[in-house]
């Protein structure tokens, strides 16, 4: 893997490669279901990843929008209206970007090979956002730090759902969200920022809804 270190150094502090590419995930009409999936959070992700995407398509950044197919009888299944992706995100879809279909939690296991896709791009700088915080965008920022990339994860251009776990514990999806926050941060996987800051990395007006 090869970083590219021409950078747009900024007040910020975030430096965004020329190359640095932004990863869509999930944002699929099926999470629109609150009967399958209970309480959201944050209900500006939906703008704030439109506005990242905007900005990508401005400066040429590339674009990978990744798809789930989850298993029959789910809202994500190939063959359901809800496996298609949000209306917002398909009036983007450009010739820049790359489709990555997976089923699991990992945006590198799937297809074509995302880590080899990169790889042949010269890519090092992924930023991460999507649906859902604490599942598939967690993930995929643990493996990509793993696996050597610099990454940044805008937690406001992603959304969660409430969760239970074992004996009646469950978390809020803003507990959950939190969660992930630090897991990446504290873990040394990513760099969590927000979509203001890297709208105004990479040279766009920040068109941002708090």
């Amino acid at each position: 893997m090869t970083t590219n270190e021409n950078t747009n150094e900024n007040t910020n502090g975030i430096e965004l490669a020329p190359n640095a590419a932004l990863l869509v995930i999930d944002v699929q009409k099926g999470f629109d279901d609150a009967s399958y999936w209970g309480p959201r959070n944050n209900p500006a992700a939906e703008a704030n990843i439109s506005a990242l995407m905007d900005a990508w398509q401005e400066s040429g950044r590339p674009v990978v929008l990744v798809q789930h197919a989850s298993r029959p009888g789910s809202v994500l299944a190939a063959d359901q209206p809800g496996y298609a992706f949000k209306d917002f995100v398909a009036d983007r879809v450009g010739q820049e970007s790359l489709l990555v279909t997976k089923t699991v939690n990992s945006s590198f296991y799937g297809t074509p090979d995302l880590a080899a896709w990169l790889t042949a791009q010269g890519i090092g700088q992924l930023v991460v956002s999507g649906i859902q915080t604490n599942m598939c965008v967690e993930t995929t920022a643990r493996m990509a730090g793993n696996l050597g990339y610099d990454v940044l994860v805008p937690l406001d251009a992603t959304h969660t759902f409430d969760l239970a776990g074992p004996d009646g514990l469950g978390l809020t999806a803003d507990q959950l969200a939190a969660a992930t926050a630090v897991n990446l941060h504290g873990g040394h996987f990513a760099r969590v920022v927000t979509t203001a800051r890297l709208l105004a990395a990479s040279g766009a007006p920040a068109r941002v809804t708090a």
